[in-house]
């Protein structure tokens, strides 16, 4: 997908410039459950903070991060490791759903992006956020646009706006245009970009 989308990408000359300073696909290689846990994870916390509980729940679960293993964990140690009751009870519906359907890329290959957010969605805990990072990061969807991730949206404002304006998410997905059909993968050039100059906010 990258090698499709570098042309695309590169006619936009702020984009052209992430390319050249950032590789934004390195990253762990996380199956499919531990990557909708670790985007329940951090719902609403700081990329540091996020990074903390996440590991020290896998460092509970020891790196095994499974349905079976989330449901048989014990209530104080989840609470213990920095998992809230709401999370606790969030991973472990999800862990219920990866029971009972397929959630693969080969299981969800003929759902388009809005039936996928939908399906997750019924999970109780996993809103529309959350979904959209499922059809980033594990199903790998080439043009997805979170204007929901807040990251995301500084990111557009600091590199579009020059950190002066706010931009309205009409504005911003009027610049996204450009990156059609490959906003997934400029997402994740923004994501760099902001991560980079803002660490340990998200």
């Amino acid at each position: 997908m990258m090698a499709d989308a570098e042309p695309v990408l590169r006619q936009d000359p702020v984009m052209e410039r992430l390319i050249e300073a950032h590789d934004p696909y390195v990253e762990p290689d996380w199956d499919e459950y531990e990557r909708l846990c670790i985007s329940i994870i951090n719902q609403q916390l700081s990329t540091a903070s996020a990074a903390a509980v996440r590991e020290r729940v896998f460092e509970l679960l020891d790196g095994e991060v499974t349905p079976e293993t989330v449901l048989a964990a014990d209530d104080d140690a989840l609470r213990d490791a920095g998992l809230s009751r709401s999370k606790i009870e969030y991973v472990r519906n999800a862990a219920r759903a990866f029971r009972e359907n397929d959630y693969t890329q080969a299981g969800l290959a003929d759902y388009s992006d809005e039936e996928v957010v939908d399906l997750l969605t019924d999970i109780k805990g996993i809103g529309e956020w959350t979904a959209n990072m499922y059809l980033l990061f594990v199903l790998e969807r080439p043009d997805v646009l979170p204007l929901g991730d807040l990251a995301i949206r500084r990111g557009i404002e600091g590199l579009y706006a020059d950190g002066d304006d706010e931009m309205t998410r009409v504005e911003m997905r009027e610049v996204a245009e450009a990156w059609r059909p490959y906003r997934s993968v400029a997402t994740r050039y923004i994501w760099a970009e902001y991560e980079a100059d803002s660490p340990a906010v998200l």
